[in-house]
């Protein structure tokens, strides 16, 4: 095992060199980063076959395309975020000026997980590069390959005392929180999200937690029913709902639900095939442990679409489940899969009354054209974001701050957003003596 006290002792030096600080150093970093990926395009997209049966598509899109296009708004932007801003100044401080230093925290520690490996490590990465720090990454154990792939391209490229990736079980993650790192960035299950904080406490180091929950997508009435199936399917199936944004379940107004499901039958059919099970681009499940505890929900409610499963391939069908109630299994933690519970109601307010009693959704989506019925939603439940009339596409854009609030996580990162987690803003009141 590597000795990670040694590790962040030199990851502290080469901090302290000032190296990392200089705007065109980062750049240059982000730059090779960014050929690093292109280059093992093909290496890539064969890691994260083995490891989760992803579509070659899929993962030049979610996995390849999104970092992509973060590193370039980072590199394009970089200058401008890094420069010292003036602000105004009181009036009572005559002769003096005001502004705010862009500064690194130090070492950051980001730990990713397994269902985007390649997306959700190098992003947060990248962002502790843009704000000039030295970072150790920890990926999944669960897609053994990626991680692997990660390790062989940061780790033959840079120097440890810079950029680090670890490979290893829980035991690894346990031991490097044991360190003394400066900023911690941590994307996974609000049960770990704790554990992290805990550790992270004893150090009074400051945390990002991107963490998950059930995000509900609420079907109103006056809603155009073709294109909601199609944007619940696609954002709820894809990847085989193994995605922290994903619609967990769905809320719809009883006048409309038979319809929904008929048209997302009609969208995972013309989608996926007439038989999912014979589409070899579909993933499988990342592991044993997971499909057994997906399995068990499929006995839930009444099985409307789907419901095939095969263990020896870990492969669970798209399948959605109607007449649900609160209280069935399915509905008491985030499901990751490929299972859409289906709820009625009636009236507005007994969705929103539902969701606000629950612990605050990493997601929402609301389907409904009505300005009421979207101002009514948005200013009644506290979300981490979310979108109307689609899903998930709100976390691909680089100008919102994509994170939780609450159970699903703190703080944000994408875009300029990602410099601002791993910076400390220092306000400086400058005086002069003439």
């Amino acid at each position: 095992m590597e000795n990670y006290q040694e590790l962040t002792a030199k990851q502290q030096s080469f901090f302290q060199s000032g190296k990392t600080k200089d705007v065109s150093f980062r750049i240059d970093t982000l730059t090779k980063l960014k050929e690093l990926m292109t280059s093992h395009e093909q290496d890539i997209i064969a890691a994260l076959k083995a490891d989760l049966n992803k579509p070659e598509v899929e993962t030049k899109r979610a996995e390849i395309g999104l970092v992509l296009g973060e590193i370039n708004f980072m590199i394009e932007n970089l200058s401008s975020w890094s420069a010292p801003k003036e602000v105004e100044t009181p009036s009572t401080h005559a002769g003096a000026t005001s502004f705010i230093v862009a500064e690194p925290y130090g070492s950051a520690l980001v730990i990713a997980p397994w269902n985007y490996p390649v997306q959700l490590a190098v992003a947060p990465l990248a962002g502790a590069i843009a704000a000039g720090n030295c970072a150790v990454l920890k990926p999944s154990e669960l897609t053994p390959h990626t991680s692997s792939l990660l390790a062989k391209m940061i780790n033959e490229n840079f120097p440890k005392e810079y950029l680090r990736v670890v490979e290893g079980e829980v035991e690894t993650s346990t031991a490097l929180l044991k360190e003394k790192f400066d900023y911690i960035f941590f994307t996974g299950s609000t049960g770990v999200g704790k554990i992290v904080a805990e550790a992270a406490a004893k150090h009074l180091t400051p945390v990002t937690l991107e963490l998950g929950g059930k995000s509900p997508a609420i079907v109103h009435e006056d809603a155009n029913l073709d294109e909601a199936a199609a944007r619940i399917a696609r954002g709820k199936f894809a990847n085989a709902g193994q995605t922290c944004v994903a619609p967990d379940y769905l809320l719809v107004n009883r006048k409309v639900k038979d319809q929904l499901i008929a048209k997302m039958q009609e969208t995972i059919t013309n989608t996926y095939g007439e038989n999912v099970s014979e589409n070899h681009d579909f993933p499988h499940v990342v592991s044993e442990r997971h499909f057994d505890r997906l399995q068990k929900f499929l006995d839930n409610g009444d099985l409307v679409i789907g419901g095939k499963s095969d263990k020896s391939r870990l492969f669970i069908e798209p399948t959605i489940l109607d007449n649900i109630s609160w209280e069935d299994p399915v509905m008491q933690d985030e499901i990751f899969g490929p299972i859409l519970p289906v709820i009625v109601y009636d009236e507005l307010s007994e969705a929103i009354n539902a969701i606000v009693d629950r612990p605050k959704p990493l997601a929402l989506y609301l389907f409904s054209d009505e300005e009421a019925v979207q101002d009514e939603v948005l200013n009644t439940i506290s979300f981490g974001g979310g979108a109307i009339n689609d899903t998930i596409n709100h976390m691909t854009s680089h100008y919102l701050p994509f994170g939780g609030v609450g159970n699903s996580g703190m703080g944000a990162y994408h875009g300029q957003a990602s410099f601002d987690t791993f910076t400390h803003f220092k306000s400086i009141l400058k005086r002069s003596n003439k």
